[in-house]
């Protein structure tokens, strides 16, 4: 199964790095929805998605990106068809110590803005970074060390895109959201973004099509 607004970030963030790269959209985008959409259990549909990025090397930056993805699937459509407590369950458990080192910190986002849209609340960094993280909470330190520089940022959302650009240069390669700061800042600077506010993220962007892949990602999760 496939949550169809899994789908719909899905093939768009494809058709986007795709088109930037001249690859060729509707095969990756047709093998990715396979992977997602077929019957098998969790781990076999990561083999099969690695088996799809291991064909098309050129699209790898997206690699862990499409993990997050293909995790939130399995929440929304997959989990409904096993026991109503399998994510307590030690074989689940097992699951999530085997892909430990996959994914990005994008899945924290993704999951808020669900929340979000449960809850009818329009998506706000500091509400996401206080309310969804808990940063300032003594027990979520590691939370706070790894949005270090969003949290140290947060002024940016009263300044510009230019300005997000800077900051963006400025983050430790190190730092596990080095890749992920500039689109996930300038998708909170405005979660209803305009097509001029989009081509200036676009212009100012240093890796266009990684960039502007998430960037869509986040768009049409917050749309749906």
């Amino acid at each position: 199964m496939m949550d169809p607004k899994i789908q719909e970030a899905l093939t768009s963030a494809v058709a986007v790095f795709a088109e930037k790269n001249e690859l060729n959209t509707k095969a990756i985008q047709d093998d990715l929805i396979k992977a997602f959409s077929n019957e098998e259990d969790f781990l076999s549909k990561v083999d099969m998605l690695d088996a799809v990025f291991d064909d098309y090397p050129q699209m790898e930056a997206l690699r862990e990106v499409f993990f997050d993805l293909l995790l939130m699937n399995f929440f929304s459509a997959d989990v409904i068809k096993l026991e109503e407590d399998y994510l307590d369950s030690e074989e689940w458990e097992q699951i999530e110590e085997d892909t430990l080192d996959r994914g990005t910190e994008l899945l924290n986002v993704l999951l808020y803005l669900n929340e979000c849209k449960d809850e009818d609340i329009e998506p706000e960094l500091e509400d996401f970074l206080k309310e969804f993280l808990l940063v300032d909470e003594d027990e979520f330190q590691d939370e706070h060390r790894i949005y270090e520089p969003i949290i140290a940022n947060q002024i940016l959302m009263e300044a510009s895109v230019e300005e997000i650009a800077k900051a963006a240069n400025k983050v430790d390669d190190e730092s596990e959201l080095k890749e992920l700061f500039y689109p996930i800042m300038c998708f909170f600077y405005d979660v209803q973004p305009s097509d001029e506010l989009k081509k200036s993220i676009e212009k100012k962007s240093v890796a266009k099509d990684f960039d502007m892949a998430v960037f869509s990602i986040l768009e049409k999760f917050n749309q749906n």
